[in-house]
């Protein structure tokens, strides 16, 4: 289709839409399963190579692997890379509109475009696949993939089997279902799965897929990148594996399934799982039965194992599809695990994904994990969501593993094309920008370029014999619309990428520096995606962790940490090794009632061996299957007693003591009220006189537990932090909240400060230091409300060391640099001779001092 003609098949869209939000139309509920189709008959455009059978492209496939992974880069050819990527669906446009959306993409500074490959799009209805165009030109894969590296781009393929991407059925054929009953799960209950779901390890599951994979693997192998031009430099392995049972609350639990569950209970708890399940030793039917309808004395337990039986599973299937793509010859370049678990605009649930799916990609060379969030504006209610997918991603990586985002949410987000929402032109830059700044090495702009669901070969009945459930047209919030033309969040994605690029080779080797201060992750406490519906004692469990996890009460604790300054990491607490306080000198955790007894255990000895612990929120007594778990309890020297809630027009309330004070009365939703044997009581509540907040030692370490709900005042936290000997590194002169600073940096010593300013329409303006000395040389940095900036301290660019600048760069050339002002004016300081036209210049102690009143504006050297 061109921007003015649209395809020959198109009828009237639905004049309301049904799916008003990203992660609605995302999971497809209630989305009809349809059978596999195409486009019809539009020509193929003579500007690209005619269909026909599959063709060799050249010999680069049997030469060695040049993408790989090392020490948190993505290396292409040996050189660290940013990867910006672009989702163009070949499916959703004729073959004649392929070529101008690459030049939109072209035209976006993207340098790599990413497609998922649906099967039901392959599939015909006599069931073989089409992968040369014999039935439909845009069935050519080849032929799309060949024009995108022929453009100069660098390619991602998602070929499933599961695509998402509010296909029907999910991208799976509904004939797989309809032939293989088998593998259709039931969830609690023997309910019928709301979800196109699937038995992933079902064995005619499996040959299914070996035999989608073996059609479709060879031509992606066809053109892996292996040197000298570009090429497809990723593979994604299925796609958000795990995540319709998840929302639909309802398990994977075919026969074959609980077969498998049955005898990892056996092989796990051995001689002792009489003492977990009363169903222990029972028939294979009886048992079957328990599970799928569990009762209230052992469901919590049931909902662990049941979540960390999966994750081993996932991990089995993703180690199978592997097999199979290297067998179709898809070596050499990463394999992608896609991480879901966003939506509403928030990221609470986001770590959902990272604890189903870590054991998929944790530690294993040539697999690498990637975000898919959807959050819309970034703002001070919800920056600390963006951070934490980060960190917590990062958390379970091994040394050499990048993070990445495979779905980063482009576009405006009107996502059900009623002008009932719109994000701002901002967001793209400060997501994109905080990503980068966590260490981020693949951005994958989702979707870049709408198009048109075409129908289904034979209709199915279910209303519109489409092969999409969005209606005729698909991508209606995407920078570029379904009928070509710029949409208006175009050109903020134009400017962000080229932002990103006059960076980008400074930045593909940096790192994320951090403080000495590290948030806790307990991928446990996220184990709640499959929950008995009847059993109120999963429910407490579920509330209870659900309010504290990772963010603390209120979100308060990871706000507090990033506003307040800290640039922090996170820690598994569940992974191999114990905590070394030499290495981690002040960890802090957000808990609830539940933390099962290893990690316990494990803080207790980081405590005596002289960690420093924050708790915040409740402090634990039992461990994840609901058994009373006192062993930090214990170590603490605390005993707690009534729970107080705000509730009745009772205004709880508490008072500040020792370091924490003087500070007024505040009134808290919720305390914990605790008495202690030991320590200083820093926070009491006001009717009771009780404790609810206090500085304890243990051993050679010490704790400060805050055992209510806090707000988010920096001062207070930051008071708590210091009682533990903690303070940021990097610090501001007083803004009003919303502005923090994070670095990344080279093996050379070059940096980059990433400065943001999430308020609303709030400008603001003031000066960095570190450690008490001035950075930028005492300059002001001046940020408009929801902007970013990446300034450089030390760096070498362009044949020049830069000292600091207040500006962004924005190129590089041989003995030039080109930088973009903040605001009016800007100060570029370089080590030796420099100039620039129209600049005041100075020159003392070996370095030129440069005073620019230029937007935009070029340094030389000499």
């Amino acid at each position: 289709m061109t921007e003015q003609t649209a395809p020959t098949d198109r009828t009237t869209a639905p004049s309301r839409a049904t799916a008003p939000s990203r992660r609605t139309v995302l999971g497809g509920l209630g989305a009809g399963a349809a059978a596999a189709g195409g486009l019809g008959g539009t020509p193929a455009s003579a500007a690209v190579p005619a269909a026909g059978a599959e063709r060799p492209r050249d010999d680069r496939a049997e030469a060695g692997a040049s993408v790989t992974c090392r020490d948190k880069q993505i290396l292409v050819d040996g050189e660290p890379v940013i990867v910006l990527a672009g989702e163009i669906h070949y499916f959703r446009l004729r073959r004649s509109d392929w070529q101008s959306r690459l030049d939109r993409a072209k035209e976006a500074g993207l340098n790599t475009i990413a497609t998922y490959i649906p099967w039901m799009w392959h599939e015909t209805p006599d069931g073989t696949i089409d992968v040369t165009g014999r039935t439909r030109p845009e069935r050519d894969l080849g032929a799309f993939l060949d024009l995108c590296l022929e453009s100069g781009f660098h390619v991602i393929a998602r070929p499933g089997p599961f695509t998402m991407a509010e296909l029907k059925g999910e991208g799976v054929p509904e004939r797989v279902r309809r032939d293989h009953p088998e593998i259709v799960p039931t969830g609690w209950n023997k309910a019928e799965a709301t979800t196109p779901t699937v038995d992933y390890l079902a064995p005619a599951f499996l040959e299914e897929v070996r035999r989608w994979y073996g059609a479709v693997m060879p031509v992606i192998a066809r053109r892996l990148h292996r040197g000298g031009g570009p090429g497809v430099i990723a593979c994604q392995l299925d796609n958000e594996i795990g995540m319709l049972a998840w929302v639909s609350n309802s398990p994977d639990l075919t026969e074959h399934v609980l077969k498998d569950f049955n005898g990892w209970l056996d092989r796990t708890y051995g001689g002792t799982l009489g003492d977990r399940y009363p169903f222990a030793g029972r028939p294979a039917a009886e048992r079957n039965a328990a599970i799928r309808s569990p009762e209230d004395g052992w469901a919590p337990a049931l909902m662990h194992d049941l979540g960390t039986f999966m994750r081993g599973r996932f991990a089995r299937y993703v180690g199978q599809l592997r097999t199979y793509a290297e067998a179709g010859g898809v070596t050499g370049v990463p394999f992608l695990v896609n991480i879901h678990g966003t939506g509403g605009g928030s990221a609470e649930n986001f770590p959902i994904g990272i604890s189903q799916l870590m054991e998929s990609y944790s530690g294993k060379p040539g697999v690498i994990s990637g975000a898919d969030f959807y959050l819309g504006d970034l703002t001070l209610r919800n920056v600390t969501d963006l951070y934490l997918v980060n960190a917590f991603m990062d958390a379970v990586h091994d040394a050499d593993q990048p993070v990445t985002a495979l779905e980063f949410d482009a576009g405006h987000a009107d996502y059900g094309d009623d002008l009932s929402n719109q994000t701002d032109g901002e967001a793209v830059g400060l997501k994109t920008r905080l990503c980068l700044a966590q260490g981020a090495k693949m951005i994958n702009y989702y979707l870049f370029a709408g198009g048109f669901n075409p129908r289904l070969d034979e209709p199915a009945g279910d209303g519109n014999d489409r092969i999409g459930i969005t209606g005729e047209r698909h991508g209606f919030a995407a920078p570029v619309d379904p009928e070509g033309r710029r949409g208006v969040s175009f050109e903020p994605t134009r400017r962000t990428v080229r932002a990103v690029n006059g960076v980008s080779a400074a930045l593909a080797p940096m790192r994320a520096e951090y403080d000495d201060v590290v948030l806790g992750f307990v991928p446990d406490h996220y184990l709640t995606e499959y929950r008995p519906p009847e059993s109120k004692a999963v429910r407490a469990v579920v509330d209870d962790v659900q309010g504290t996890r990772g963010f603390g009460p209120r979100g308060a604790l990871s706000r507090a940490m990033l506003l307040g300054g800290f640039r922090y990491r996170s820690v598994d607490l569940q992974g191999g090794g114990g905590l070394d306080p030499a290495e981690v000198s002040v960890l802090a955790l957000a808990t609830g009632e539940h933390l099962g007894a290893e990690v316990q255990e494990r803080l207790v000895r980081y405590l005596r061996a002289g960690g420093r612990l924050l708790l915040s929120g409740r402090v634990p007594g039992k461990d994840m299957s609901g058994s009373p778990c006192t062993v930090l309890r214990d170590a603490l020297g605390l005993r707690p007693g009534r729970t107080l809630t705000d509730v009745d027009r009772f205004w709880l309330s508490v008072t500040a003591h020792g370091w924490a004070a003087p500070r007024a009365e505040i009134r808290v939703s919720g305390a914990q009220l605790c008495s202690a044997s030991r320590g200083a009581t820093v926070l009491r509540e006001v009717s009771t006189g009780e404790g609810c907040g206090f500085d304890i030692p243990v051993g050679r370490g010490r704790a400060v537990v805050i055992s209510t709900a806090y707000r988010c005042d920096l001062d207070f936290w930051l008071s708590a932090f210091r009682a533990l000997g903690a303070s940021p590194a990097l610090t501001h002169s007083p803004t009003d909240p919303g502005v923090f600073l994070l670095t990344t940096r080279d093996g050379a010593g070059g940096r980059l400060l990433h400065a943001f300013n999430v308020s609303s329409g709030y400008d603001q303006s003031f000066t960095v230091a570190e450690r008490g000395r001035p950075l930028l040389g005492g300059e002001r940095v001046r940020l408009a409300g929801r902007s970013a900036a990446m300034l450089p301290l030390g760096l070498r660019a362009g044949g020049l060391r830069i000292a600091y600048a207040t500006a962004e760069i924005t190129g590089v050339g041989d003995g030039r640099v080109s930088f973009r002002a903040l605001g009016e004016d800007a100060v570029v300081a370089v080590e030796g001779r420099a100039h620039c036209e129209g600049a005041r210049a100075s020159y003392e102690g070996g370095r030129t001092v440069l005073r620019v009143r230029r937007g935009e504006f070029t340094v030389r050297r000499g």
